[in-house]
């Protein structure tokens, strides 16, 4: 399943998770909708909290239904982040963690995947346009001769750098310095 950016930006976003998890200042966070369910629980009366319930969870459902509100789970975020690795994009807080310890392990600075195409680049020597799997496009920006060309089907890692940049490692081969392009 691929999303888009502007589809992340524009969607407002619910994570479904256990309400323990957030401190109270961070409830003011979450969208209304999510919130007025959420205090049903408040509601002593058990036929009336199951009506609050009722209520709330088929108005929660009709908003995800039009888009107005977007339920991802972990995986998910994870695959989009995944999907977004290399590209220079505003912070969105729809993928940070509320724990900024946890944000740090959740952090993709790698990815694992297989070469859909590969082409070197025209009037240089020996760099080469990159096309992933999942249709990202990767420009080595070195002059630096693999042993091997890249071909379809072969693996491909790419790493996080310092200073920003990214290395990729093509078949097993010595690491080159890649820049992601779409």
């Amino acid at each position: 399943m691929k999303f888009s950016a502007s589809s992340w930006i524009v969607a407002a976003c619910v994570i479904a998770a256990p309400a323990h998890v957030f401190a109270a200042e961070q409830r003011e966070d979450r969208p209304e909708i999510f919130r007025k369910l959420v205090d049903c629980r408040a509601v002593a009366d058990n036929a009336q909290r199951l009506a609050c319930y009722d209520a709330q969870v088929a108005a929660l459902d009709s908003a995800e239904a039009k888009n107005e509100v977007v339920v991802v789970d972990k995986g998910q975020i994870r695959e989009a982040k995944q999907t977004l690795f290399g590209l220079s994009l505003p912070t969105l807080s729809i993928f940070d963690s509320k724990d900024k310890e946890k944000a740090q392990v959740e952090q993709v600075t790698e990815i694992e995947t297989t070469i859909k195409s590969a082409a070197p680049i025209k009037n240089t020597v020996d760099r080469w346009v990159i096309v992933l799997e999942d249709g990202a496009r990767w420009i080595q920006t070195e002059s630096k001769r693999l042993s091997r060309s890249p071909k379809p089907g072969m693996p491909i890692k790419i790493r996080q750098a310092s200073m920003g940049g990214y290395f990729a490692n093509i078949g097993g081969q010595a690491a080159i310095r890649v820049r992601r392009e779409n």
